[in-house]
């Protein structure tokens, strides 16, 4: 403050010496005290202005200085919210004008300050003009020679670098040239660099000479990075174009080092940022696109998407600047340095690079060359004439492989990076499939141990090529059929499971790893769409071209849809399977992974909703493996794995898809439905089979039965296969069927079933002696090593024992020269024993030793090892076969449309068929005389008489008869058959009669155990010995030829060496009959029974049965009455319950109806006798004409008594003689005890009665009515007197046996003379007749049991009751017992 006064002083001379005591600093700072004073307002202004005026004279500069205190009053004044202050301080730099310069001010004042002082006009222009001016001053460059430099220099400089480098030229000549023109002219040397980059950069084909001078003339490489750097920029505008030459010198300089990657890289554009957003929203777009295809698009929303699309295409016009990254990318390629293209391409996205065709197709040649030579070795085909390419002249670029290890250096590398776009190139994808094919044949033919890992890591590298470069590259390829097949020569050599494991990263992952081939998926799915969509049985051939073209590229998208909609649609296997013709190698191949993998799709459910039937999607896809399989060159050994996998798990559904493979390509079918005529033609060789066994004429399947064989026997399937489904048979029961309903378990087993009995007919008809006997273990080995169930381990065995005993006839006919028919028979026996002799001691380990005591091993082998084959010759169908081909023949030479050369082939044809089944009846015919001549040897040795024949008979039928009769149906017409033939061949300690009698009197237990196809098969097993045993009933002669004097037949057996005189019983016709009846009404009996079980199984099964067996049964009226009405009320009942019930029945009892008419009324079915009075009603039987004997003697032991054999002898002799001798010796049937039991025999007073038709008879008969009603009376009011002292159980014995009496009445009263009204009183007849039996068992009961049998206990005891019931209609019972 004190300046201040100072300077305001009168004395104004004191300013020089002013002027000398203060400096700059110091006046600046009273400046500024004196200019804020008149700001605050302390101070007027004009002495201030006055007072500054005469400063200006004590400095030069004073103005400046000035200037400089109100610009920084300016900026103070401008920040404070008073304006008085601000208007006070533009007054007075306004006053100041005078002595301060506008210039000056203008440099240092703010624009706004300047505007409101007036010496500008507006502060924006001002601002304007400044920013203009600086541009120009500091970054505008002027034409002048800034360095100095002369032009003249520049010139010869770029004449010295453009002069012809053809001659003795070299860089070190040109590099002192360019020394001294840098310092002759003074010229800067980064513009020399820069110039002599822009020359290297026109003259790009002297990479040599450039190069060399560059690395002599650079010191920095920073300097030459920063340099390049610049010319980059300069093309990174919109719609500029980076020249190629500039990628090409940058390549080489980064190439032989000269700058870094990591420098030239942070030049480039666009920022990896970007270039990573730009792929995601690729596949954004493409995820976006696929969506669209996908899904239904209304109109509407079609309309607005045509909008954006427009608008993204506007967008897209403004090109936007290149990607210098690709660009030098590319030229790395070119020039082939692959370790800077490596680190670029690493940097970006997957496959980002080579998606740019450019790219792709450089690295695609750098590949080509370094894959050349050994291509020319080992890879050219036989024939083909390749186009040899020239290798690169850089010696860094990679070194081309020789061999296959050299591939792992650095192609496989550059394949991988290369990854689906290897498309651009087929020729490459060519060579590298070749490359793969000579690999594999060298692996698979060098066995070195030294060289086995490396070969191994080979093999995982083409493996991994497969996966991530061919298949992906063969999806972009659009229809190249060429290139399938070549990558199948390949793929052939591998395995099918890394087939098949490659095929599925292709079908599931493949397509997500890139935009492309998320819109090549969604493109192909579009097409399957609209070809499925249209295809028909008319349009097959233009829609299989169509899927043929859409296959070769992307095969699992199509399959997968195909078979999604044939799952949905099965009327669309037939046309599609037509439609696959045109597909190639590795589509067929693809298809059959496809539909592997369809069928194990986890999130399907195999069953239906209701849990009782196969899902219809399994079903579709087993029927399309069995059509496509066939028709189509396929491999079947992954489909076959695949089933026996499922069976190892315990899943049983899949054979399903077996048994549909197996049926069409080797023509055998497996049904239960076959007719009469069918069945015995099953019965022939395989020509009848193949002619007349099946529903479809079997064509054409050698090829494709050959192709099942091959692929079974290569992997070694034939044998797990069986024995797998053999072990799975139980499993389904007792493993797999815990949870599943019943009907399902039992269709599961008998898909399981009938899919072993055909593989296994497939296995004996197809594989050769040879194959079959090494792969078959020996019966033994089956049943306790495996775990086989006998019946299946015998059906394995069968053709092996048939095939080994031909081959030994064979080897014994050529050693020993005869041609004899004995002789002939005797080495067919001899050949038998050496085959038959190892087998019959291996099957004693196969039972407990006690069930030899009865059957011998030889029987039982015997059994199990012949076949319907080996007992009897299908005449009749051989000659039906045969005269259907002699009519085709006619047929043929009488149409005249049949050229002649059709005609010729095929009558030729028909002869040769006719000449091959004559022969083979022939060769039939002699094969059974021979088998028939080997059994009637062995007979005598077939059973034991250790025990009982009731114990024979039960172990021979739960051993052998049962498990085999329900094996296939011509199993069960074999075991009929057999029983028979062991009949005619009067085979020792054999009972017929017991035999026949066990199998119709215990049905029940048996239906209810079978499944459904187990009861076609037992059906028609009861209808064959029915058929046998209609016979014998239907004719009197018939039956005392085939068995009176048989020991099948025999009612009284007696021990040994006792008196031979005495001869052993026969049952007569009549009491045979009467047996017949028995077991009509037996079936029907236990046929009512399951029927009004209510059981599902029970009623399924028995329909079944009734209906195989309805040619033989019901013959009698009362009992098909009785079936027809309980029939009937199934019908009502599960109509609308349980509709295959309901169908079941309706289709039986329609057929039922039909045979009513071939029905008979029992008397002529059987003699019936009236029914005569019995002196023990306790256990007299039902029936008309029949009396029951005291149950105490109907028993008689095995070993017989002298008055067993004389108690016909004291009768009396006389008229009545034959008869009594008949009645007397009534078939008498070993029961479960061992003991015989008769045929109850007639009562003395019946055997006195004359002929029914005398009138002294019909008295008597009169009398003998009154006397029995009036006992029957008197029984019945001793019961009620007694009713209230007898106690309760007594008096339900009463209650039974009164109504027993009452029934015996009934049918006493009625007896055949009420001969029309039979039909209405056919079902009380039946009631009654069920009555009456409870009450024979009851009496039956009461006959003595030997010490054994009095200790079972009482649940046996009642077994045995149920197992007795005898038919109450005549006296012929015969008990027997399941024990």
């Amino acid at each position: 403050m004190h300046l201040i006064l100072f300077i305001f002083s009168p004395v104004k001379s004191c300013l020089d010496e002013l002027s000398c005591l203060l400096n700059l600093a110091d006046i600046q700072a009273a400046l500024y005290e004196l200019c804020w004073q008149v700001v605050q307002g302390n101070l007027k202004l004009d002495v201030v202005v006055s007072v500054l005026g005469d400063m200006m004279e004590l400095r030069d500069d004073m103005p400046s200085v000035l200037a400089d205190v109100f610009s920084i009053l300016d900026l103070e004044t401008g920040a404070l919210e008073d304006k008085n202050k601000r208007d006070h301080y533009t007054q007075l730099v306004g006053a100041c004008l005078i002595f301060v310069p506008e210039p000056i001010l203008k440099e240092r004042l703010d624009p706004e300050t300047l505007e409101s002082l007036g010496l500008i006009k507006q502060a924006h222009q001002f601002n304007q003009k400044i920013v203009k001016i600086k541009t120009k001053l500091f970054y505008k460059q002027q034409k002048f020679n800034l360095l100095r430099e002369e032009n003249e220099g520049y010139a010869k400089l770029i004449t010295e670098l453009g002069q012809d480098l053809s001659g003795n030229i070299t860089s070190h000549l040109v590099l002192e040239s360019i020394k001294s023109l840098i310092g002759c002219f003074n010229l800067d040397p980064n513009r020399v660099l820069d110039i002599i980059l822009e020359v290297y950069e026109s003259r790009s084909d002297q990479d040599e000479f450039f190069l060399s001078l560059i690395k002599s003339y650079m010191c920095e490489p920073i300097t030459l990075c920063h340099i390049l750097g610049f010319k980059f920029k300069f093309y990174q505008e919109p719609n500029e174009e980076t020249p190629k030459s500039l990628y090409h010198i940058a390549a080489a300089l980064l190439h032989h080092n000269l700058i870094e990657l990591e420098d030239l890289y942070v030049h480039l554009m666009p920022l990896d940022a970007v270039i990573v957003e730009e792929h995601k929203r690729d596949i954004s777009e493409a995820k976006q696109i696929a969506r669209k295809l996908v899904m239904v698009v209304l109109p509407s929303e079609k309309s607005e998407d045509r909008e954006k699309d427009k608008e993204k295409e506007e967008e897209k016009n403004e090109k936007p600047p290149d990607n210098q990254k690709l660009g030098l990318l590319e030229a790395l390629l070119r020039i082939g340095d692959w370790h800077h293209a490596q680190s670029i391409m690493d940097q970006m996205p997957s496959f980002y690079a080579t998606s740019h065709k450019a790219i792709a197709l450089a690295l695609c040649q750098l590949v080509h060359l370094t894959v050349e030579p050994l291509y020319r070795r080992a890879g050219v085909p036989k024939g083909a004439r390749g186009c040899v390419m020239l290798p690169l002249k850089n010696t860094r670029a990679p070194r081309p492989a020789e061999s296959f290890e050299d591939l792992r250096r650095d192609t496989f590398s550059m394949l991988c990076y290369l990854g689906p776009h290897l498309s651009h190139d087929p020729i490459l994808f060519a060579k590298i499939v070749r490359l793969g094919k000579a690999f594999m044949k060298e692996y698979q033919s060098d066995g070195r141990a030294d060289v086995k890992d490396k070969m191994e890591t080979l093999l995982s590298c083409f493996l991994s090529i497969a996966d991530q470069v061919l298949l992906p590259s063969l999806s972009l390829m659009e229809c190249n059929a060429c290139m399938s097949e070549e990558l199948w020569g390949l793929f052939k050599l591998f395995p099918y499971q890394h087939r098949y494991r490659l095929y599925g990263q292709w079908k599931n992952e493949t397509y997500s790893s890139h935009p492309l081939l998320v819109k090549v998926k969604a493109q192909t799915v579009e097409r399957a769409k609209y070809i499925m969509k249209r295809l028909t049985k008319e349009n097959v051939k233009q829609s299989g071209r169509q899927i043929g073209k859409l296959s070769h590229s992307n095969p699992t998208i199509l399959f997968d849809y195909m078979l999604s909609q044939i799952q949905w649609y099965d009327n669309l296997i037939v046309p599609v399977v037509d439609s696959l013709k045109y597909l190639t190698s590795l589509n067929y191949d693809v298809l059959a992974y496809c539909i592997i993998e369809a069928l194990a799709n986890p999130e399907k459910e195999k069953m239906k909703h209701d849990d009782t039937t196969i899902s219809s999607w399994l079903q579709s896809l087993a029927s399309l493996c069995g059509a496509v399989f066939r028709k189509y060159p396929i491999e079947l050994a992954g489909l076959l794995q695949y089933v026996t996998n499922q069976l190892k798990a315990g899943k049983s559904f899949d054979l399903l898809i077996l048994k549909e493979v197996v049926q069409k390509m080797a023509g055998i079918e497996i049904t239960d439905e076959m007719t009469s005529e069918q069945l015995e033609a099953m019965t022939g060789g395989e020509q009848l089979k193949a002619e007349g066994g099946y529903f479809g004429q079997i064509r054409n399947t050698k090829k494709s039965s050959q192709r099942l064989k091959e692929a079974l026997l290569d992997h070694e399937l034939a044998l797990p296969l069986c024995l797998l489904m053999a072990q799975q048979r139980n499993g389904v029961v007792f493993l797999e069927g815990g949870e599943k309903h019943l009907k399902l378990v039992g269709h599961l087993y008998d898909q399981c079933h009938d899919t072993l009995v055909q593989f296994g007919g497939f296995l004996a008809s197809n594989l050769s002696t040879e194959d079959y006997i090494k792969r078959v273990p020996s019966i033994d080995v089956l049943c306790n090593q495996f775990h086989t169930p006998h019946d299946a381990a015998f059906f394995l065995s069968r053709p092996m024992y048939a095939h080994q005993i031909l081959s030994k006839y064979d080897e014994l006919k050529k050693s020993e020269k005869g041609n004899r028919q004995q002789q002939k028979a005797h080495k067919y026996v001899t050949a038998c024993e050496q085959v038959m002799a190892p087998v019959h001691e291996a099957v004693v380990s196969l039972h407990p030793a006690r069930v030899w005591d009865d059957l011998r091993p030889q029987f039982y082998a015997t059994f199990w090892s012949l076949t319907m084959y080996d007992l009897a010759v299908p005449q009749a169908a051989y000659g039906r076969e045969v005269n259907k081909l002699k009519a085709q023949i006619k047929a043929i030479e009488e149409n005249p449309e049949i050229p002649l050369n059709k005609k010729k082939k095929e009558k030729e044809r028909c002869t040769a068929l006719q000449e091959k089944l004559q022969e083979e009846e022939k060769k039939q015919v002699e094969h059974v005389q021979r088998v028939l001549h080997r059994l009637k040897l062995e007979k005598d040795n077939w059973l034991l008489a250790k025990s009982t024949k009731n114990e024979t008979i039960t172990k021979f039928l739960q051993l052998c008869l049962f498990p085999r009769c329900i094996f296939s149906s011509i199993d069960a017409v074999y075991c009929a058959r057999f029983v028979e033939l062991v009949h005619q061949q009067k085979t020792p300690n054999f009972c017929t009669l017991l035999c026949y009698d066990r199998v119709f009197s215990a049905i029940i237990y048996t239906v209810a155990s079978c499944t459904e196809n187990e009861s076609h098969r037992y059906g028609r097993f009861l209808c064959c010995m029915l058929e046998t045993v209609t016979r014998w009933h239907s004719d009197r002669a018939t039956y005392e030829k085939d068995c009176v004097n048989y020991p099948g037949f025999l009612t009284i057996f007696r021990a040994t060496g006792f008196d031979g005189g005495n001869k052993a019983d026969q049952l007569d016709y009549e009491n045979f009959r009467h047996v017949v009846h028995k077991w009509h009404y037996m079936l029907t009996k236990a046929s009512v029974h399951c029927l009004e079980t209510g059981d599902y199984t029970h009623i399924r099964n028995i329909l079944i049965v009734l209906t195989k067996i309805l040619p033989c049964y019901p013959k009698v009226l009362n009992l098909g009455q009785a079936l027809e009405c309980r029939v009937h009320k199934i019908c009502l009942e599960e109509k609308d319950k349980r509709p295959d019930l309901y169908a079941l029945a309706m289709g039986y009892s329609g057929r039922l109806k039909s045979q009513k008419v071939h029905m008979v009324p029992e008397n002529e079915f059987h003699h019936k006798e009236p029914p005569a009075r019995s002196t023990t009603p306790a256990t007299q039987q039902n029936g008309p004409g029949s009396t029951g004997k005291p149950a105490t003697s109907t028993s008689k032991t095995e070993e017989g008594t002298p008055e067993d054999g004389d108690r016909g002898k004291d009768k009396p002799q006389g008229t009545t003689k034959p008869v009594n001798k008949a009645n007397s010796a009534v078939a008498k049937v070993a029961t479960s005890n061992g003991n015989i039991t008769s045929i109850k025999p007639k009562t003395k007073k019946e055997k006195k009665e004359k002929t029914p038709g005398s009138t002294p008879e019909t008295k008597l008969e009169n009398r003998r009515e009154k006397q029995r009603d009036e006992r029957t009376g008197k029984e019945e009011r001793a019961a009620r007197e007694g009713k209230e002292k007898t106690p309760k159980a007594d008096r339900e014995k009463l209650k039974a046996e009164e109504k027993n009496s009452k029934d015996d009445k009934a049918k006493a009263g009625n007896g055949e003379a009420v001969e029309p009204s039979r039909e209405r009183e056919g079902i009380k007849e039946f009631k009654s007749k069920e009555k009456g039996d409870r009450s024979a068992v009851s009496g039956s009961l009461k006959s003595p049991v030997p010490r054994s049998e009095s200790a079972e206990s009482e649940r046996d005891q009642k077994r045995r009751k149920l197992d007795s019931h005898s038919s109450p209609s005549h006296s012929s019972s015969v008990k027997v017992s399941m024990a």
